[in-house]
């Protein structure tokens, strides 16, 4: 598919022609849930404890003996039943993450991809640098450009200027193309790639 190249300025820099095997894919939401799952469990921090039987400081000496009192027996006061007694299957430490094959995770990001292409929220930018790091610049260059909560995705090295600029603007990402992932390509409203982030991203599944 062939698609524009625009500058900062919403002006016309040519057209780019992007692979169909990267962004002309027929979006599967079977692959891309199973991929937004995988990246949301895998950022858990898995770290919510609470401290078992085992665990609680206090006597294991039997609170009473076991006949003659007319109350139910019991052993120490550690159990669950007790005010300040351990947690019985409470939360422990450990990771949530799952396994997900690199076969599919590459797919997944593929059909991202595509499903911004079809929907027409796919923007492609000639580059995205600043001679100063000034934030009024690149919203106004936002509004040119008609973006609204946009994920830039550059080259593998970020402009300074553009990234300290771009960072002061509310529902607003810029990412090197190392760290492109479905889960911020989908939850944006508008993918806006440069050209090395296009080269690179057709390197990369070639």
């Amino acid at each position: 598919m062939k698609l524009d190249v625009q500058t900062l300025d919403a002006k016309k820099a040519g057209s780019v022609e992007l692979s169909d095997d990267v962004f002309a894919l027929e979006p599967r939401a079977d692959i891309l849930h199973r991929m937004v799952t995988y990246q949301l469990a895998k950022r858990r921090a898995g770290t919510h404890k609470t401290k078992g039987r085992s665990e609680i400081s206090g006597t294991t000496k039997k609170m009473y003996k076991q006949k003659g009192t007319g109350g139910a027996r019991h052993g120490n006061k550690k159990v669950p039943q007790f005010r300040g007694g351990g947690k019985a299957f409470g939360p422990v430490v450990r990771d949530h993450a799952t396994g997900l094959n690199k076969k599919i995770r590459h797919l997944a990001l593929k059909h991202a991809l595509s499903t911004k292409a079809q929907a027409g929220s796919l923007i492609v930018l000639d580059e995205a640098k600043l001679a100063e790091p000034k934030t009024k610049t690149v919203k106004d260059a936002f509004a040119k450009l008609g973006l609204n909560k946009p994920l830039i995705i550059d080259g593998a090295e970020l402009d300074q200027n553009f990234a300290l600029a771009a960072r002061n603007l509310p529902y607003t990402d810029v990412l090197p193309v190392q760290g492109i992932n479905v889960y911020d390509v989908l939850r944006c409203e508008t993918l806006v790639l440069t050209k090395s982030a296009v080269e690179a991203l057709e390197a990369r599944f070639a």
